[in-house]
This record gives structure tokens, C-alpha cells and sequence, in this order.
């Protein structure tokens, strides 16, 4: 079966993709940007890879016609202000336009559950795109989950920084809102179920796991199984934007997704009752070994997909490929090398930067730095990396954006996403016998020089610190 699956960088496509290709059918991914898709982790020759952005209507002609069904996997949570619903119900339209015209005899979108009558603005957005695609001439199955429990999920993820770092939390209401969390392991064994049964056909179905619990017992829960002792104490004087905040500078999430976050937590998230499981012979996953399964996947540093690289940024929807070929003219350039005696442990080396490992020198002034970017609406350092040995291009790492990776070429290029008056690449390379290190800065206006010189000081003891102990042979 040939079927095409849409946002197939973004975390839940990562989880199904494989297992299609498992399953034997012939999977068409569609992405905006193909830098931003590693090909390579999914050898098949079933797999192909097409161009296709959904607020460009003329550039859905990529897809193909011969399709027999259909994934929609698109959302914009993390846009800022408002502006998601817009993109949103612009990009169902010029998707059910697309789909209409190919063979497509089913289409199934995973959408949130939204029993309640007053609804946050991402879940009012997420049925507005069901009632626009439920228009189109195909057979739409549409699933709905609250929260998704996985190794990478938005949810494990926040869950996870907070329990983690707060001994002790002053929370806000919201807390106490009830919810349905679902295992991902599940929600892929849903979306794989579905393909093509009839009885499905123009349904709309809950999926969640087997308990119901609120916020504040979700995070007591994962402190239990992590061996953590947590206190929480609940008051009704944090605001909106308070709690946005809150979850800002203690999570990985940017503000705008800490904002449409904190929207729809007031919402209780509880499934209607139905029979979809049991007629798909799907076994649902507590909560609690949800996030066994999570941390079993961590630990084998197995994981597939993560939210933070498909975090929204001026950067992914303009495409990687703009930002590959490194300025020369009008930039400040900073080159390094130095011999090296172990080319491969070099670029081991090279290839564990950032996260855990840290960026080998001064460790303390990366982090300041990544707290001073917070401060003024940045991303920080708080992303880290989803695998601690293997890196792609398209994936986060801390506050940069991996271009390229490519270890035949022995070459790392990294793109600054942190608030900068002007832009930032930083890149690793070995040729010669030498590690080359080069920075790169091409500043906006005035501001940009000044920031230039102001932070030049650093750069030599930095910098150099790190080449240094990058191509040591004992890193």
C-alpha cells in the first residue's frame, strides 16, 4: 500500500515511520525542508522523500498522485500569538484541495480531544481542521489523545524538567485539572490499525490509556518510579502568564508552546468511551509503565524522535539549505586548528558535543550564556540533544541548529538559534591531519559589531579551550 504521511520530521511520524516500512507498505514522507530529513536512519526501499510546504499551494503538486491513503501529522502549537489557527486551517485547506485530487481513499488525522464546551484555542484550532478536512471527498478517521507519554514527548519531557529540578513546587491551579494520558507505543499501534477499515470510515474516536489521573498526581507519579521524593503545593494566585513564565524558565519549552501549554491545561482531557481498542486488539499501557518504557528507551539511548527538533523557528520554516553555505563577505571569522595523532576519536569527539557532554571548556560560561538568552525570550540551553552519540541535520543541540553532519565528509556545521543581533554558525571539520574550528558572525547593524567586540575577550580562552581539548585523544 502506498501511503503518504505528512509532518514526517515532527515526533509522532518518526514513531509510526518505522514501523509502516515494517510492515512492508511504501511510505511517502512529506517535508518541507529534505535537509531536515535523515534518510539514512530509515534504509528501505520503500521510502521516498518528497518537497512540499502546505501554506505554498503550488507546491503540493510534489505529491503523488497513485496514493492510497494518508497521514495528516500537521500542527503549528509553538507559532507565536495567534497565528497558529490561521496556518493551521490554511494548511488543512490546501492539503483536503491536494488529497482530492489522488487516489486517496482514506485520510486519518490525529487531532486532541475536545468533550469540553469551552475550549482552549490550540484544541478549538485542532477541531476546526477536523470540520475542514471532514469536507473532503476521502474517508476521514480521526483520532484524538490528550496527553502522549513517550521517550522525547512534549509532555514526558516538561514532566520530566520539573520533577527533576524542583525539590519543592509552587504550582498553579491547573494542577488539578484531570487528563487521560496515552502511551506513544499505543498511539502508534492506533494509527497503524486504522489504515483502511471501513468501520472507521467518517468516525472520530478518543484514544487514552487506561488511567485518569491530574496533573499534580502525574508528576508525583514519575517522581515515585524515579526514586524522588517531591513535594507540591498548589495556590490560586498564579496568573496565565505567571505560569507561562513558570514553565518557561524551568522546562525546555519556548514561551509560545509555555503559552498554548498552560491554555489548554485547564481543559479537562477525558476520553469518551469506545470499543476502538478492544476491535484492535490493542492492550493499553498504565501511566506508570508509560514511563518505564521511556526511560528504558533513554537508557539504551534508542530514541527516535524528539519535540524539541521540530520546535518551531525562523530557521525551519525558511529551510536549512539557506543557511548551509557559510558567509564570507560583511562577517567576522575566527579560524582555529590544530594536528591531530587519532582522526576517529577526534570526530567521536566531535560528534558528542553539547548535551551531557557539555562544549568541552568553560562549561559555566555556556550556561550563563544560555540563561542570558532565556532571559530575553531565547531558547537557551535547555534543549540538549535527543542522542547522546549520533547527531543529525535538522536536529537541536542546546541553542544551535545542526546543518550539516556528515561523517564521511568529517564535518559538523552548527546555525546559532539564540537571540543574536546578527547571525551565528559554528563548524568542526578535520582535512590534513588537522582539526579546523571556525566561527563565524555576520552581524545586524551597529548592535551586531558591538555585541561582536564585546564578546571577543572570551572567545580566545573559550574557543580555544575547546579545540584543544576536542582534539585531544582523551576526551
Amino acid at each position: 500500500m502506498k501511503i503518504l504521511l505528512t509532518g514526517a520530521t515532527g515526533y509522532i511520524a518518526q514513531r509510526l515511520l518505522p514501523v509502516l516500512l515494517q510492515e512492508g507498505h511504501q511510505v511517502v514522507c512529506c517535508v518541507r525542508d529534505k535537509n531536515r530529513f535523515n534518510i539514512h536512519q530509515f534504509p528501505s526501499a520503500n521510502l521516498s522523500v518528497v518537497e512540499a510546504d502546505f501554506l505554498d499551494e503550488k507546491s503540493l503538486t510534489n505529491i503523488p498522485d497513485d496514493i492510497d491513503m494518508a497521514y495528516y501529522l500537521i500542527h503549528s502549537m509553538s507559532s507565536s500569538g495567534g497565528k497558529f489557527e490561521e496556518m493551521e486551517a490554511t494548511c488543512a485547506e490546501n492539503f483536503k484541495n491536494r488529497i482530492e485530487e489522488t487516489k486517496a481513499q482514506q485520510v486519518i488525522y490525529l487531532s486532541g480531544i475536545d468533550n469540553e464546551e469551552e475550549l482552549s484555542k490550540h484544541l478549538s484550532s485542532r477541531k476546526n481542521v477536523e470540520s475542514i478536512l471532514s469536507d473532503g471527498k476521502f474517508a476521514l478517521t480521526t483520532l484524538k489523545a490528550g496527553i502522549i507519554v513517550g521517550s522525547g514527548s512534549a509532555s514526558f519531557e516538561i514532566i520530566r524538567d520539573l520533577v527533576e529540578k524542583l525539590p519543592v513546587m509552587i504550582a498553579p491551579q491547573w494542577l488539578k485539572t484531570r487528563c487521560q494520558p496515552i502511551a506513544i507505543r499505543n498511539v502508534v499501534e492506533f494509527l497503524k490499525g486504522v489504515i483502511l477499515r471501513k468501520e472507521t470510515y467518517n468516525q472520530s474516536f478518543d484514544i487514552g490509556g487506561p488511567d485518569i489521573l491530574n496533573y499534580k498526581e502525574m508528576l508525583l507519579h514519575f517522581a515515585r518510579i524515579r526514586g524522588l521524593k517531591r513535594r507540591i503545593m498548589v495556590v490560586p494566585v498564579m496568573t496565565p502568564r505567571i505560569s507561562s513564565y513558570w514553565l518557561y524558565f524551568v522546562t525546555s519549552t519556548s514561551y509560545a508552546l509555555a503559552q498554548n501549554l498552560v491554555d489548554s491545561m485547564k481543559i479537562e482531557v477525558i476520553c469518551s468511551p469506545n470499543d476502538l481498542a478492544s476491535s484492535l486488539g490493542i492492550k493499553l499501557i498504565g501511566y506508570d509503565d508509560a514511563i518505564r518504557l521511556a526511560f528504558d528507551k533513554i537508557e539504551q539511548n534508542q530514541v527516535l524522535s524528539s519535540w524539541k527538533d521540530a520546535q518551531t523557528s525562523d530557521l525551519l520554516h525558511k529551510g536549512l539549505t539557506k543557511y548551509m553555505e557559510v558567509p564570507v563577505n560583511g562577517c567576522y571569522v575566527e579560524v582555529r586548528r590544530l594536528p591531530i595523532e587519532n582522526e576517529e576519536q577526534v570526530l567521536t569527539n566531535i560528534w558528542k558535543i553539547g548535551g551531557k557532554q557539555g562544549w568541552y571548556y568553560g562549561n559555566w560560561l555556556w550556561e550563563i550564556r544560555g540563561f542570558l538568552d532565556q532571559l530575553v525570550g531565547g531558547v537557551g540551553m535547555r534543549r540538549g540533544r535527543k542522542s547522546e552519540t549520533e547527531i543529525s541535520a535538522g536536529e537541536s543541540l542546546d541553542f544551535w541548529r545542526v546543518l550539516i553532519a556528515s561523517k564521511s565528509e568529517k564535518r559538523l556545521l552548527l546555525y546559532a538559534e539564540m537571540k543574536l543581533p546578527g547571525e551565528a554558525w559554528l563548524e568542526f571539520k578535520i582535512e590534513k591531519g588537522e582539526l579546523v574550528q571556525t566561527a563565524t558572525f555576520r552581524p545586524l547593524g551597529l548592535w551586531g559589531r558591538v555585541y561582536w567586540y564585546s564578546v571577543f575577550p572570551f572567545h580566545g580562552f573559550i574557543f580555544g579551550g575547546m579545540i584543544r581539548n576536542i582534539a585531544s585523544s582523551h576526551s
